[in-house]
């Protein structure tokens, strides 16, 4: 988008009536998703402000940097910030779009949390102008888009909200537009993707399809903000299941004494079978959460969704009781722990069933335990105290009797029978096998 904004074209001829505001669009969160969309905005010619409640964030991005590892992001986010596109901000300004992109973690008895996206609508309520568009990106349950329309309501009486189910109305537009990205690839991914664009009202879904459109290679499908919702929630509950499926074969095999991976290699070989691989369990901020909010929506009908969740969580237990095992067989043994991170190749550890298998074990076995993690320069709080010691991999397989892979990054792909001669070795990834 190299031409310049034209609120007449995008909400209508009352809107080029309004104050210009101070920003095109305002990204509210500079996380894994909110930083990389405002950079990626901001190439395609937007001018951008990015908003964060951490002044360290805001910062390092303003001087051209990033706090998080993203392919590219380093780059673009430089460039963004030469060419005075994008700004970061502690405040919340003006603006013609608005997108929240803050977290939506689990609270308590596995239920979700939307305060973080509530605060962001209560942020933006003061500034926003008749005309402009809200965009809730993060993850939410069903219901979340109506409830930032409450919320805006409540603090802007000046304003008419858009009504759920009307065909049109409201002085400004209210949509959900989940994002749907693999992290490694999420600069990538945000451009290429198909988006599903679900509004309040028809309007309100072409109000934000006009940005989306902008910049999106892939298709953007328009429905309403429950179906948009709910669609988010179902993708990454469909992947839950079907890795379920895999975790829990791979704890029949070990109780019935076959090799998980010949069975699923063989298995696969069925024209209408392909089954996942499994691993310690299952991390990330997307699939190892999400499928509760759907839970919460339905806690009668979901049952399979459910059991899902609970058996992926179980996994993390299983290795690590299997590990714990293969400990006390030697129990005078230095332990190598391969990896930390939710998933090969990033520095994203929430959710990790890697990072929480490791803490636990180090919390007993102290100094005897040395963790291997190239995605990282220092060991988290939850190491403080147990004297586990972050190393190399050389210099981790050079003391080490046990050697256990919990996460395949490309850095440990170079191992080969004899790096691994004479040691005891539980590999849950299967990355040896392959």
């Amino acid at each position: 988008m190299n031409a310049p904004f034209d609120a007449t074209t995008a909400f209508g001829p009352d809107a080029a009536t309004q104050p210009a505001p101070d920003h095109q669009i305002a990204v509210i969160g500079l996380g894994y998703i909110g930083l990389p969309t405002a950079a990626v905005l901001a190439s395609y010619g937007w001018d951008v402000c990015g908003v964060d409640v951490s002044q360290h964030v805001v910062e390092t991005v303003n001087a051209g940097g990033v706090h998080i590892e993203e392919r590219d992001l380093d780059r673009l986010v430089g460039e963004a910030i030469s060419s005075e596109r994008l700004v970061a901000s502690t405040n919340v300004p003006a603006a013609h779009y608005y997108m929240i992109a803050v977290p939506t973690p689990l609270g308590a008895d596995n239920a979700p949390d939307i305060s973080y996206v509530e605060a962001a609508a209560r942020s933006i309520a003061p500034n926003v102008l008749p005309g402009a568009c809200i965009i809730v990106e993060s993850t939410s349950p069903v219901g979340t888009t109506e409830r930032v329309a409450e919320i805006i309501a409540g603090m802007r009486p000046d304003l008419i909200m858009p009504q759920f189910g009307a065909e049109t109305g409201g002085d400004i537009a209210i949509a959900y537009c989940p994002e749907r990205v693999l992290p490694g690839k999420i600069v990538q991914e945000l451009v290429n993707n198909d988006r599903v664009v679900g509004g309040m009202t028809p309007d309100c879904a072409e109000s934000a399809a006009a940005l989306y459109r902008s910049f999106v290679k892939g298709d953007c499908l328009l429905t309403n903000s429950r179906v948009a919702e709910t669609v988010k929630l179902v993708e990454n509950s469909f992947r839950d299941v079907n890795i379920a499926f895999a975790n829990e074969l791979s704890m029949i095999a070990d109780e019935i004494g076959v090799d998980v991976w010949d069975v699923i290699r063989l298995a696969n070989r069925h024209p209408r079978v392909n089954i996942l691989q499994p691993g310690p369990g299952v991390g990330g901020h997307c699939i190892a959460v999400d499928p509760w909010f759907l839970v919460a929506g339905a806690p009668k009908s979901a049952r399979l969704v459910r059991t899902a969740r609970e058996v992926n969580d179980h996994k993390a237990v299983h290795t690590e009781n299997r590990i714990r095992a293969l400990i006390s067989a030697a129990p005078d043994a230095k332990v190598a722990l391969l990896g930390l991170a939710f998933k090969p190749d990033i520095d994203d550890f929430r959710e990790s069933p890697a990072l929480e298998i490791a803490e636990s074990l180090c919390a007993d076995l102290g100094d005897r335990v040395l963790v291997v993690e190239p995605f990282t320069e220092e060991l988290s709080a939850g190491f403080s105290g147990t004297g586990a010691v972050l190393a190399g991999l050389d210099d981790a397989l050079a003391v080490a009797e046990i050697v256990v892979v919990l996460v395949d990054h490309t850095a440990f792909k170079q191992l080969t029978p004899a790096d691994l001669a004479g040691k005891l070795v539980f590999d849950t990834r299967g990355m040896l096998k392959k």
